[in-house]
């Protein structure tokens, strides 16, 4: 059956409808490519370097993402901490008046900003729009608790927040944690992920410096603005979400320094199958578990199942990873017509094709030293354009034991492949679910809740489910990770307001050099 792209929804149309919403923030270059500006001491400004960005979709050009230098940067943070000073002194009640506004716009935008992340990151229309709900839904929430949570006298950090983020989650997590900054007091800046999300964070942005908030946008190269978004002397707190190799080199930037930061790297996050048998419930927890692709930070990739359990496992998982719907997300048949639902999928492609050939060439190693294929899906028959691009596009794949010299043993693939472990004891099952020396979360099936718990005393994830997955958790719960997989403060709830104020007596909990201290009920 040909598909068509559902009306309304192709590039020039998305691009048109954030032009017009955010007129001030984007200028036509002599190349005819749509630029987004930098937001830069508090106005747009046409500055930066221009380099194309592509759709995962189908490799198309986007935008131009302008990117500007050190020196540039350097002069946007001194700005940003001249606004800081002054959003410091603004009362409360006017903070959270102004922020219901930028609430407000960006709730009458919504649609927009989830079909610009269709786009820019692929992510399937429900998905999308949930990204952007969560955002929204999450910082209302805080407007109405700040009071609460401030009412200790607790003061603004003496420097703007500075927000470095991966390209996975724009709206729920880089702009609601702006928003709850700014929410607390504190002048925020954030740097444009150079691999998607440029488009949908101006016109974010935008509305966001309309009802008067200090917000500083920047695009550029992570490791030419590294530097100063990290170690300039105005910045007050450094919040990081990324890999660790990124990761490891923001925190070893900040070691002789004292600012305070929360820096969220991936971990391996392992479900663990012991002495279990219900089945049905884990199949539609791992259904959903293959939403965008895995290419979240508290995705679950490994699964540890005792030995005595693997077939049951596998007549219970199989089917699961063969149902999985993946494809454009946006193609749709001849006779679709407006109003009808856009492709319900699990996810449509990762973020660049060179990461699915990288991808692709860790399933490929592992296979090569000794890893067993359980299931290799195709792309052959998912919903695909005529003639459309599809080198970012991965089906799952399913391999048994990947050998311990394996990358796929030790790290999160942030994609549809999953890698399955068979043990034959606790301290075995224990091993295996640690492997990355820290994770996010973990979870455990296991019919014996009271064994389930004894176990997860030893797992090294900051939140553990039982028969259940764990994930960031929204509004009032807390967020980190333990070992190697978060450093600095904890964030969520009161402790995400806790990590960007200053109180009379500010032990945080938090995974530092020197201690570890876990929020209570975790």
């Amino acid at each position: 059956m040909t598909l068509r792209l559902a009306d309304g929804t192709a590039w020039s149309d998305v691009l048109a409808r954030a032009v017009a919403a955010a007129p001030e923030s984007f200028g036509t270059p002599a190349d005819g490519v749509t630029t987004p500006h930098n937001l830069i001491e508090g106005d747009w400004r046409a500055v930066g370097s221009p380099a194309a960005v592509r759709t995962p979709v189908d490799n198309t050009v986007l935008v131009n993402l302008a990117r500007v230098d050190a020196a540039t940067a350097r002069a946007a943070v001194a700005h940003a901490a001249t606004a800081h000073r002054d959003w410091t002194q603004t009362p409360l009640a006017d903070r959270k008046a102004r922020v219901t506004a930028a609430l407000d716009a960006l709730t009458a935008h919504r649609d927009l900003l989830a079909l610009l992340l269709v786009w820019e990151i692929g992510k399937p229309w429900r998905l999308a729009r949930a990204d952007v709900d969560r955002a929204l839904d999450g910082v209302r929430w805080y407007v109405e608790e700040i009071d609460r949570m401030l009412a200790d006298g607790r003061a603004p950090l003496p420097g703007p927040v500075s927000n470095i983020a991966s390209w996975n989650y724009p709206m729920s997590v880089l702009v609601h944690a702006e928003l709850v900054q700014v929410l607390a007091g504190n002048a925020v800046i954030a740097k444009t992920p150079s691999q998607g999300g440029a488009v949908c964070l101006t016109v974010a942005h935008a509305l966001m410096r309309r009802a008067g908030l200090p917000a500083t946008l920047l695009s550029g190269s992570g490791e030419e603005l590294s530097e100063v978004l990290v170690r300039a002397p105005e910045i007050g707190a450094v919040a990081f979400v990324g890999g660790r190799s990124n990761g490891g080199k923001v925190a070893a930037a900040l070691l002789d320094t004292d600012k305070r930061h929360f820096i969220e790297q991936e971990g391996l996050n392992a479900w663990g199958i012991w002495n279990f048998s219900q089945w049905d419930l884990l199949a539609g927890h791992l259904r959903k578990g293959f939403e965008y692709g895995k290419q979240r930070c508290t995705a679950y990739p490994r699964f540890v199942v005792q030995r005595d359990l693997v077939d049951e496992f596998l007549a219970m998982y199989l089917p699961v990873a063969r149902s999985v719907r993946f494809g454009h997300p946006l193609a749709v048949s001849d006779d679709w017509s407006a109003g009808d639902p856009l492709p319900e999928l699990d996810f449509g492609p990762l973020i660049s094709g060179a990461k699915a050939e990288e991808l692709r060439r860790k399933v490929d190693e592992a296979l090569r030293d000794g890893a067993v294929p359980l299931y290799r899906g195709k792309l052959d028959g998912a919903p695909f354009l005529d003639g459309q691009d599809t080198s970012a596009y991965v089906a799952p794949s399913v391999l048994l034991a990947p050998p311990g010299r394996s990358r796929l043993m030790h790290a999160e693939p942030f994609g549809p492949v999953d890698t399955i472990v068979v043990v034959d004891t606790t301290d075995e099952l224990l091993a295996a679910m640690n492997a990355s020396n820290g994770a996010l979360v973990a979870s455990l099936a296991c019919d014996d809740e009271d064994e389930a718990a004894k176990l997860a005393v030893d797992l090294q994830a900051f939140k553990v489910g039982i028969n259940k997955p764990r994930s960031r958790g929204d509004r009032a719960e807390p967020f980190g990770g333990r070992g190697a997989s978060w450093k600095g403060a904890f964030v969520g709830g009161d402790l995400l307001v806790q990590a960007v104020t200053i109180g009379d007596d500010d032990h945080l909990y938090g995974n530092f050099p020197d201690r570890t201290t876990l929020p209570p009920n975790v």
